[in-house]
């Protein structure tokens, strides 16, 4: 009955969870409120903020799941991707942690930890299964044939949709982190207000740069003609740009499904608490005869919890690494 306690710091959440013996029993996560005051992530304002809540955050974590260090079997925690000085804080911090305790170290890869996050709660999918991941640095299309032979049928080929949002979001002027205003503003919406164009790539592959550009062009000449545009117009406009980023997404794992003839599918990744990808999804599914896998919101945005469950398939097979190992920034998925 393995307790694994593992550590997330990749982007700017600081979160550490307990998994024991398969069931993640405490996943804290502090957020850093700082970065609204830039309008985006500042990584050298992130690693230093890791370094002030991880203490506190990790004691919380035992705390919650009610075990004492010397109850602990391994230590986990993400190598990468992600920013270079947030990784090293939760890297070192693991290691010492691990050293000072003689305890193993499992090193997890954070994209697969999004999938595997899938295998924390009932239901679970069965292998083979397609993953849609989708976040601010990420859009990818996953065959998944067991815990870690995984393969990428279809990735962004420039900007994640995740970007979108953003980005979309900083054009509208909406505050930090936009994503989610924008979702929150689609629901009041006329999806079918504006049409924005969809990407012309034959295989799996997305793209999201073109269209970033189209949604700016046209919030710019409709500024032009009446200045009150974006206040007046801001749920259709959300609206059209969440429907537009949503069809781009599914019709392309539509494509993915058939191909492989898989027809069990799951969506891992901060997008997929979008509740415009969730209920479109939905209906998708129904139409396509899918069963689909959701992870519970907590497990879908940054969080210690998916990586525990991974470290804890690692920890199964006696996957462990040493003192040397060091983060990386862009990993080999």
């Amino acid at each position: 009955m393995p307790v694994i306690l593992a550590i997330e710091s990749s982007c700017d959440e600081t979160s550490v969870a307990i998994c024991n013996n398969g069931k993640i029993t405490a996943n804290v996560i502090a957020n850093q409120t700082i970065h609204e005051n830039y309008g985006g992530v500042i990584p050298e304002l992130a690693s230093r903020v890791h370094q002030q809540n991880i203490v506190p955050v990790i004691q919380q974590a035992l705390k919650d799941a009610n075990v004492t260090k010397k109850e602990l079997n391994a230590v986990a925690f993400t190598r990468g991707p992600g920013l270079l000085g947030s990784l090293l804080v939760g890297v070192s911090f693991a290691k010492s942690f691990a050293l000072a305790l003689d305890l193993p170290l499992i090193s997890v890869n954070h994209m697969h930890a999004h999938i595997l996050a899938h295998f924390i709660d009932d239901p679970k999918p069965s292998f083979p299964f397609l993953c849609l991941t989708v976040s601010g640095g990420h859009t990818q299309i996953v065959l998944v044939k067991d815990y870690f032979d995984m393969e990428i049928v279809g990735e962004t080929l420039d900007d994640a949709a995740g970007e979108a949002f953003d980005k979309t979001a900083k054009i509208l002027n909406l505050p930090y982190p936009g994503g989610p205003l924008i979702d929150k503003y689609a629901a009041l919406g006329d999806p079918l207000a504006f049409k924005f164009p969809e990407p012309q790539i034959k295989d799996l592959n997305y793209s999201f740069s073109g269209l970033k550009t189209a949604i700016l062009y046209f919030i710019r000449k409709q500024e032009l003609e009446n200045p009150n545009f974006i206040e007046e117009r801001l749920a259709d406009i959300c609206a059209s740009v969440q429907h537009s980023i949503v069809h781009i997404l599914l019709n392309k794992l539509k494509k993915a499904a058939n191909q492989y003839g898989i027809r069990q599918i799951a969506i891992a990744g901060g997008v997929s608490a979008n509740s415009g990808l969730r209920n479109t999804l939905a209906a998708t599914a129904e139409k396509e005869g899918w069963e689909v896998f959701i992870p519970a919101f907590q497990y879908c945005t940054d969080n210690a919890g998916m990586i525990a469950i991974a470290g804890y398939q690692k920890y199964l097979k006696q996957d462990f690494v040493g003192q040397e190992v060091s983060p990386m920034s862009r990993m080999e998925f």
